[in-house]
């Protein structure tokens, strides 16, 4: 099985901390030049200084924020004129807060909208020549779970983990006779800081102790517990190389069995 990332390029976003900087460890140990992507530098800092350099990668990173579509769309084109094509791209960045659909406000799904579809959007077409020239394309949306199951009090990332699926479903069929490939990767219950703070505020509401809540969720889960972000990064890497050439506009779990349907 050829998982060989040497002489690729990947764009990580959301890879300051979580299953974003797992996806560039990942990538980085397969051989592939990591340019990391997200608001923190500090952050970014200490990612970097952590990635394997065993092929005589050299690593980046670009900082931007997700909430300034402009700012981000300007550090990307300049990336692409400074630096190699990239060839694989990872889309990828945090949920929106939890609660009910219907008592969201507008600016909830405008600002989740904005950082989840608009910026996919953005990255994919700034970056998408590059994959065309260089003859190899991948691009792995991190979504949720929730795409083929909408998960209770999380309404708004039901709804915009869905458009971002049905877009990636039709970029998979728009540029799969370009040799690109697109699937998403679902994460079920990661360890996480979202999924901390998922606990927190339900033992909050429900003056429930953290641990109790934390054992109610992982009984829910075939597999018993909760998934280590590696787990989801192996996902990731996997569809990024060239082992997986023919899988495309598909929905892939890492949830440990937990959705109820296939």
């Amino acid at each position: 099985m050829d998982l060989n990332l040497s002489q690729k390029h990947a764009l990580v976003c959301g890879s300051s901390d979580g299953i974003g900087k797992a996806a560039a460890e990942e990538l980085a140990r397969m051989g592939a030049t990591v340019c990391l992507l997200a608001r923190n530098e500090e952050k970014l800092k200490k990612v970097l200084s952590g990635l394997s350099t065993a092929h005589d990668q050299k690593h980046y990173y670009l900082v931007a924020d997700f909430d300034d579509l402009v700012s981000l769309e300007s550090v990307l084109i300049e990336a692409t004129r400074n630096q190699a094509p990239f060839n694989i791209l990872v889309n990828n960045t945090g949920g929106p807060p939890a609660g009910p659909a219907h008592k969201a406000d507008l600016e909830e799904y405008i600002s989740a909208f904005r950082r989840h579809l608009l910026a996919n959007q953005l990255i994919t077409k700034t970056i998408l020549a590059g994959m065309e020239t260089s003859g190899y394309g991948r691009i792995i949306n991190v979504i949720s779970t929730s795409v083929k199951a909408p998960l209770p009090n999380l309404g708004v990332s039901n709804t915009i983990r869905g458009a971002v699926a049905n877009w990636a479903k039709t970029l998979s069929r728009e540029l799969g006779p370009k040799g690109i490939t697109v699937n998403n990767v679902l994460p079920g219950a990661t360890q996480t800081g979202r999924l901390t703070s998922i606990i927190s505020n339900k033992a909050q509401k429900t003056g429930r102790p953290e641990s109790e809540v934390e054992a109610e969720m992982c009984a829910e889960i075939p597999l018993a517990r909760f998934a280590h972000p590696s787990e989801v990064a192996n996902a990731i890497a996997f569809l990024a190389s060239p082992a997986a050439a023919y899988i495309s506009g598909i929905n892939v779990p890492v949830d440990g069995g937990r959705t109820p349907n296939l």
